[in-house]
């Protein structure tokens, strides 16, 4: 006799587990309140159908969008093939991320590095480039959770790390962990003896289609230097903006955080302000694309 309310549709096939309609169906429950359809061609539809043949009462579109918000990678890789992208940035306030010597611990502060370990946490993979490797010899796994009781219970991100030319290093940091690690770059024999899993050299839109349609990651974060966040941005491949801003001025010889040439204002890129949350001293900026033009 009980209500169960579900963020997306029962499921109606059978896969590792049976179809998620049927066991509700036999729990007895007498109403499902389901948040969103479900996209996918082998439901679509069809859960709510198995309940509503079984007599149970069924609502749909109850609080969509809040639901959509938590299963946006699902339901961007049901109807479109790619993933929800999200790119990080931690910039000064003059827009920079880093000294020309290469030196950014610590632009922002330590509210700010504790929250990038939530977005780490709901992401399937985190992207960087062969640069950010080699300057900061990053582990970009989740090592802290405030808003998670046990960090045990925390599934770690694959790591991707773009290397076109194979120039990661064997004794990098991020290889010495358990970890899944995934590089894009010519083969390896090395790599492979590590269990590293080696992706063609391609253009980025077809990466991401192949990590969805593969590998069934379908939320990714770029933690990126400029010239791989300008790439991801350049190419309409970003969902959404993290950027965190820190009360503080590197100056004109420290790195850009973008680093396109436009020569006129239709060229730039603009975004729309979705949330804007003060983490310590820094503040997060959520964002995303804007369509609108001047």
């Amino acid at each position: 006799g009980a209500t169960a309310y579900v963020t997306l549709e029962p499921c109606a096939h059978y896969g590792r587990t049976p179809p998620c309609a049927k066991a509700l169906v036999d729990a007895g429950v007498v109403k499902v309140v389901v948040a969103c359809p479900d996209p996918n061609p082998l439901v679509a539809g069809k859960g709510v159908q198995i309940l509503q043949d079984a007599g149970i009462q069924v609502s749909v579109g109850v609080a969509e969008a809040e639901a959509a918000q938590l299963n946006a990678g699902f339901l961007k890789a049901m109807a479109t093939g790619m993933p929800y992208v999200r790119l990080k940035i931690a910039s000064s306030l003059d827009g920079r991320t880093a000294m020309a010597s290469g030196e950014s611990k610590w632009i922002t502060g330590a509210a700010a590095r504790a929250d990038v370990q939530h977005w780490r946490a709901i992401s399937a993979a985190v992207i960087t480039g062969i640069d950010t490797v080699l300057a900061d010899d990053c582990l970009l796994n989740v090592r802290q959770l405030a808003a998670v009781d046990d960090l045990h219970n925390v599934v770690q991100p694959k790591r991707i790390i773009l290397d076109r030319q194979g120039r990661l290093p064997l004794s990098a940091q991020i290889l010495q962990q358990p970890e899944t690690v995934m590089v894009m770059g010519p083969y390896r024999a090395e790599l492979a003896a590590l269990g590293v899993i080696q992706l063609a050299v391609q253009p980025l839109a077809s990466l991401l289609a192949e990590l969805v349609k593969q590998h069934q990651i379908y939320d990714v974060l770029v933690e990126a230097g400029a010239t791989l966040s300008t790439a991801f941005l350049q190419e309409s491949l970003v969902d959404e903006v993290i950027s965190y801003v820190a009360p503080t001025l590197l100056g004109q010889s420290a790195r850009a955080m973008f680093n396109a040439e436009f020569e006129q204002m239709v060229e730039q890129l603009r975004f729309k302000l979705c949330d804007v949350t003060q983490l310590g001293d820094d503040v997060r900026l959520r964002l995303i694309p804007s369509q609108e033009t001047l």
